[in-house]
C-alpha cells in the first residue's frame, strides 16, 4: 500500500482563465520543496495537487513536514488509493486506517463524489463505509454529530481515496505568482514576521540588510543572515543583499542636526531599496513599520521616509499589536533569533528627542548638508549577495 499525498488548494481556485498560472506556480514550488527529500511525481487535477514518491522508501513524512510551510496550500492528506469500488474502499479504510480506528472511541465517515459515474451517492457510500467498519471495529461507536474520528472517502478521476483528519496548510499563495519584491531585514522581530507575511501573498523577496560595521559586530550579521535561512522554509530561494551603511551613518552624524538622524537614515534606506528593486525587477518595498510603535513610525514620520520613493511601500504590521507580532514569530520560528542581543544599525547613534511630528521642509534642508547621490552610489557599489535555501 502506497502513501499519495493531496494537496487541497485555497484562494487559486477562485480565479478564472489564469488559474492554471497559479497551479504551475505551486507545482514548481513543491517540486523544488521536495526535492533533497527524494523524488516525486507532483501532477494536478481537479485542483488538487498530487504528489506521489517515485522510488521506494521515500520519506513521505519529511515530505508531508516541508510542504506544511508551501504557501498556496490550506490542507495537506496523507491518503491511499484503491479502484473505484464500494468493497476495495472499505477493505482499504479498514486496513490503512487501522491504528487510528483502535485507538478512537467514536467516528463517521464522510465521503466526497466527484467522479459522478460512480454508482453510490456520497450518503450512500458513506452508510456503507460505516456499517463495515461498525462490524469490525466493534468498540467504536458510531457518532455522526461530534466523532473522535473522522473517515474521509474521496471518489475522483483516477481513483479512490481514503484519509484520516487533513493536516492544516500554510495557506496564502504560491510564492512568486504575484510578482517579486524588496524586503527591509534589520534583525529585530517586525522584519522576518513582514516578510513571512508579503511572501504568504505570493511575492518572491529580495532581503536587505544594512550593515554597520564596526558600530554593529559581524554576529549582528550572521544573525540576519539565521533570519533570513529560517524564512526560506516558507519563502523559498533568496539572495541577502548586505548594504553597507557606516560611512553614511557616520555623515549624517556629523552633519546633520541629531533629531532627525533616524528620519534620514530611513530615507537613504528606502533610496538604496529602491535602486535595489529597479535592478531586479522588483515592483515594492516591504517594511515592518507598526503605527506608533517608535518615533520614526508616527504617520508623519512614515509620510517623510517614504516620499523620497516612487513604488509602494508595503506594511504588512501596520495595525497589529506587538503581542500579535510576536505570536506569529514564535509560529515561524524566528522568535528566539530575533531577539539575540547584537544590535543592528537602527540602534546606532539613535537621538535622544527625536521629531515625532516632522515638516518635510525641514527633513528636506537638514538633509541638503549631505551628498545624498554620492552616498547612495558608495553603498551600492560595495553591496554583498548571499544566496540562501
Amino acid at each position: 500500500m502506497n502513501d499519495i499525498i493531496l494537496l487541497k488548494l485555497g484562494e487559486i481556485i477562485l480565479k478564472g482563465l489564469n488559474r492554471r498560472y497559479f497551479e504551475q506556480k505551486l507545482m514548481a514550488n513543491v517540486r523544488r520543496r521536495l526535492a533533497p527529500i527524494g523524488k516525486f511525481r507532483v501532477y494536478c487535477i481537479q485542483s488538487t495537487v498530487y504528489v506521489e514518491a517515485q522510488e521506494d522508501g521515500a520519506d513521505m513524512d519529511a515530505a508531508t513536514e516541508a510542504l506544511t510551510h508551501v504557501f498556496g496550500i490550506v490542507a495537506i492528506v496523507r491518503a491511499a488509493a484503491c479502484e473505484k469500488d464500494k468493497d476495495a474502499i472499505t477493505n482499504l479504510a479498514r486496513e490503512y486506517l487501522q491504528e487510528d480506528m483502535e485507538h478512537a472511541k467514536s467516528f463517521k465517515v464522510e465521503s466526497k463524489r466527484s467522479d459522478k459515474s460512480f454508482p453510490m451517492t456520497s450518503i450512500e457510500l458513506s452508510q456503507y463505509v460505516g456499517g463495515e467498519l461498525s462490524e469490525a471495529f466493534p468498540n467504536v461507536r458510531v457518532d455522526v454529530h461530534e466523532p473522535e474520528f473522522t473517515v474521509h472517502i474521496e471518489v475522483r478521476d483516477l481513483a479512490a481515496y481514503v484519509h484520516g483528519a487533513p493536516i492544516p496548510g500554510a495557506g496564502g499563495m504560491p510564492v512568486g505568482s504575484n510578482g517579486t519584491a524588496v524586503t527591509l531585514l534589520s534583525g529585530g522581530i517586525d522584519s522576518p514576521v513582514s516578510s513571512y507575511m508579503i511572501a504568504k501573498r505570493g511575492v518572491h523577496l529580495i532581503p536587505v540588510h544594512f550593515f554597520s560595521f564596526p558600530y554593529t559586530s559581524q554576529q549582528a550579521k550572521e544573525k540576519v543572515l539565521e533570519l533570513a535561512e529560517l524564512l526560506t522554509a516558507y519563502c523559498g530561494h533568496m539572495t541577502v543583499e548586505i548594504v553597507p551603511f557606516t560611512h553614511i551613518q557616520e555623515e549624517i552624524r556629523d552633519k546633520c542636526p541629531e533629531e532627525y538622524f533616524t528620519l534620514i537614515m530611513r530615507r537613504f534606506m528606502m533610496r538604496i531599496a529602491q535602486r535595489i528593486a529597479a535592478d531586479n525587477n522588483a515592483k515594492a518595498i516591504v517594511t515592518g513599520e507598526n503605527l506608533g510603535q517608535v518615533a520614526s513610525q508616527t504617520m508623519e514620520a512614515m509620510a517623510v521616509t517614504q516620499s523620497v520613493v516612487d513604488l509602494p511601500t508595503l506594511q504588512p504590521l501596520i495595525g497589529m499589536d506587538k503581542e500579535e507580532i510576536v505570536r506569529l514569530a514564535r509560529k515561524i520560528g524566528t522568535f528566539d533569533t530575533s531577539i539575540l542581543p547584537y544590535e543592528d544599525c537602527c540602534t546606532v547613534f539613535t537621538p535622544r528627542h527625536p521629531r515625532t511630528r516632522p515638516r518635510p521642509d525641514e527633513v528636506v534642508q537638514a538633509e541638503n548638508a549631505l551628498d545624498v547621490e554620492a552616498l547612495v552610489e558608495e553603498a551600492l557599489r560595495d553591496i554583498e549577495k548571499v544566496p540562501l535555501g
